[in-house]
């Protein structure tokens, strides 16, 4: 059956041996732990987003369960097996499973088997009730442990030069040390700026006026050379404009 226990944790101990064979990063398979990824995004609030239905796909994580399951929910331990098979074969109405929601990341805080027998089930969606928590730098589902340095320097970057929410759902870098260069760089315009007789009067102004004032007239010269930038503009500006405009 493609519930069963013993299927899905082979399915699971598969993968491993692929992911080894094929020199893919293991760090993939591996289910995101919510303390260390909010501890990399930084926490801003929280809200109770009520109970609707989860595509399962997004839920890549847990609370406090890191090591009963890989990140497609195919257990790990086998100690789970007795309540595993004790929930495939009850007819019990259970309540909804309880998520911690990061943007398109979902952790699990309750119901870990209910979530990963869904999944040996190829169902789309479960039942949830939500409590979403909004964060400083961006989340979004394919984050893997391997990125959390790099999400720890976004966050402080932005914690230096606040951009808006529609602008930060665009950045990403995969060196660290590249957002200190870029939070340097502004803070330096800024101060330029200041001299200038133009001084800004906080860090969400100077976030706003760089953006605009400096990223922003930098990318159109990029794209009127057509020097074939990155995808991203933040990419773009770190590759052209610090050094190359």
């Amino acid at each position: 059956m493609g519930d069963s226990f013993g299927s899905a944790w082979w399915r699971g101990y598969a993968a491993q041996l692929r992911a080894v064979a094929e020199a893919r990063r293991p760090d993939r398979l591996a289910i995101m732990p919510l303390e260390e990824t909010l501890k990399a995004l930084g926490k801003q609030y929280e809200l109770d987003d009520g109970v609707y239905d989860v595509p399962l796909e997004g839920i890549v994580g847990t609370v406090a369960r890191a090591g009963d399951f890989d990140r497609e929910f195919r257990p790990r331990n086998r100690a789970l097996r007795e309540r595993w098979e004790y929930l495939t074969r009850t007819s019990a109405d259970l309540p909804p499973v309880r998520l911690v929601r990061l943007a398109d990341m979902f952790f699990v805080e309750d119901g870990h088997h209910r979530v990963a027998i869904a999944r040996a089930r190829e169902a789309r969606v479960i039942r949830a009730r939500v409590r979403r928590i909004c964060t400083i730098a961006s989340a979004m589902r394919c984050l893997t442990l391997a990125d959390l340095p790099s999400k720890t320097a976004e966050r402080m970057f932005l914690e230096r030069v606040p951009l808006p929410d529609d602008v930060r759902l665009g950045l990403w870098l995969d060196d660290p040390a590249d957002w200190f260069r870029l939070a340097d760089s502004a803070e330096a315009w800024g101060f330029r700026r200041m001299l200038a007789g133009r001084p800004v009067h906080s860090r969400d102004e100077l976030a706003e006026a760089w953006w605009h004032e400096e990223v922003g007239p930098v990318l159109e010269q990029v794209r009127r050379r057509g020097l074939c930038p990155p995808p991203r503009d933040i990419q773009a500006y770190l590759s052209y404009g610090l050094d190359h405009v």
